[in-house]
């Protein structure tokens, strides 16, 4: 007898979960880079901030994301990207080192390191970072993952919202799509906050299907630290990633139809399309 869908989401979520070597590399990559920073510009803290550490990394794809606390007076946000770029070419002279807003991203053999030069705010909470087009922005990164966490361990909703996050991030891999993971996350909590339960096949096609119908629209930072989340970096790229929502939208929505008939075959055959050919195989 076959998977059933459930089966078949479990499956998927496990794939997409990263390995042990995947956090052993980005701990030894911390302590190096905190070192080398700390020596040649100044430091109050550097912390991880991203999905790897948060439990919401996709295996083989997401980086280990570090914040740094810089010392001095804030320059322009060119400047702070430059000196934290020097910085680690002198540390890593072998090694793919480049700008990539608002990071500057080192391409080690064993996964890359995402590291945001950061000046922290008054409120001490949240900090300026590199803005995408250029000047700073607010992030919070420490309140984005409180938030996300009191979702997630809810006990009708244990899990779910972490795992939405993660089967959001791993469609925006699977296909390509110039969405922000951010954006994904946040979205993923937000509407598992409204759930009383999760059911990935129902709910998968519900949060596609939200945002399609907004039109993937900025939205309201829920701790009402850094303003308005927005989707993708220009108004090409939301172009890009709407199309692929509405075909995910689309094919979630027959994935549903079938279930709902009891056709198991039909709906791993619309997931697959989902998730670009990545849902598990059936049998």
């Amino acid at each position: 007898m076959g998977k059933t869908v459930h089966q078949g989401f479990s499956e998927l979520v496990s794939k997409l979960t990263p390995t042990a070597s995947q956090f052993s590399a980005a701990v030894t990559h911390r302590r190096e880079i905190e070192g080398c920073l700390e020596n040649r510009l100044g430091i109050y803290r550097l912390f991880e901030t991203g999905s790897l550490k948060h439990g919401t990394g996709v295996r083989g794809h997401s980086d280990s994301d570090l914040m740094v606390s810089l010392k001095g007076e804030r320059p322009t946000s060119d400047t702070a990207l430059d000196r934290v770029k020097s910085a680690l070419v002198a540390r890593y002279p072998f090694s793919n080192i480049r700008i990539s807003r608002p990071a500057v991203v080192c391409k080690f053999l064993n996964g890359d390191v995402e590291i945001t030069p950061a000046y922290v705010r008054p409120d001490g909470l949240s900090y300026w970072i590199p803005a995408p087009g250029g000047d700073w922005i607010i992030s919070a990164p420490a309140e984005h993952n409180k938030y996300v966490t009191e979702i997630n361990t809810r006990i009708d909703v244990a899990g779910g919202a972490k795992h939405m996050a993660r089967l959001l991030k791993g469609w925006k891999y699977f296909n390509d799509v110039p969405i922000s993971s951010f954006y994904l996350e946040m979205r993923a909590a937000e509407y598992i906050s409204t759930q009383s339960s999760v059911v990935w096949v129902y709910d998968l096609c519900t949060i596609f299907e939200r945002l399609q119908s907004h039109g993937l629209a900025a939205m309201n930072d829920p701790k009402g630290v850094s303003g308005r989340i927005r989707p993708c970096s220009s108004s090409y790229s939301n172009s890009v990633a709407l199309g692929r929502v509405n075909v995910a939208a689309r094919e979630a929505r027959k994935a549903l139809q079938s279930y709902e008939l009891d056709d198991h075959a039909a709906a791993f055959s619309s997931l697959n399309r989902v998730f670009g050919g990545k849902f598990p195989s059936r049998w």
